[in-house]
């Protein structure tokens, strides 16, 4: 059974591994800072009494989980808007001030590049992100445990349901994929 400190800390170690995660699944910050705090209230909630080993894997389905139901609410909620869009207009001068369009940016902070930099960087993590999805399932997820969420070897088996020569095979196979096709498209890491 895990102390409360265990439980804790566990959850500072991974709090930035999972916010990486839900970020790199629905690309938006917001969204996944709520998706891990939701994970995290989940398993202090429900799973809190088991041992401290376990937490690790429970915490990975519960993220895992908490991420397919926000995509699951979004197809909901994107349904609604697009069918009651068409009912109104926005009428002239009403409250489109957005505060947020006259904020400057602290220097050195990501608000604050150029739009070149910005475009580059999109563009960039964009290459990044469509060779990842190209990778064939089993070698994508294995990648994302290892390198993303920085899982060892025998978790990310475990959580896989599969042999640790597999996870490497998995590993290795992703890697050379991953730098291969992004030498060729000009990008070196």
């Amino acid at each position: 059974m895990a102390t409360d400190k265990e439980l804790s800390d566990f959850l500072v170690n991974v709090e930035r591994r999972a916010f990486k995660q839900a970020v790199y699944a629905v690309r938006k910050d917001e969204s996944a800072l709520d998706i891990v705090q939701d994970a995290m209230i989940k398993l202090a909630e429900k799973y809190g009494d088991k041992p401290a080993a376990e937490l690790p894997m429970l915490f990975q389905r519960i993220l895992q989980t908490t991420i397919l139901d926000y995509f699951r609410r979004e197809k909901v909620r994107n349904t609604w808007v697009s069918l009651f869009s068409g009912m109104g207009g926005a009428k002239e001068g009403s409250e489109d001030f957005d505060i947020l369009d006259s904020y400057e940016a602290e220097q050195g902070s990501e608000a604050s590049e150029s739009s070149a930099d910005k475009v580059e960087r999109a563009q960039t993590l964009q290459l990044i992100d469509g060779e990842v999805q190209k990778l064939p399932a089993r070698q994508r997820e294995a990648f994302l445990m290892r390198y993303w969420q920085d899982m060892d070897v025998a978790e990310t088996a475990e959580a896989m349901g599969c042999s640790e020569g597999s996870v490497k095979t998995h590993c290795s196979r992703a890697t050379h994929t991953l730098a291969e096709s992004l030498k060729a498209k000009g990008i070196k890491l």
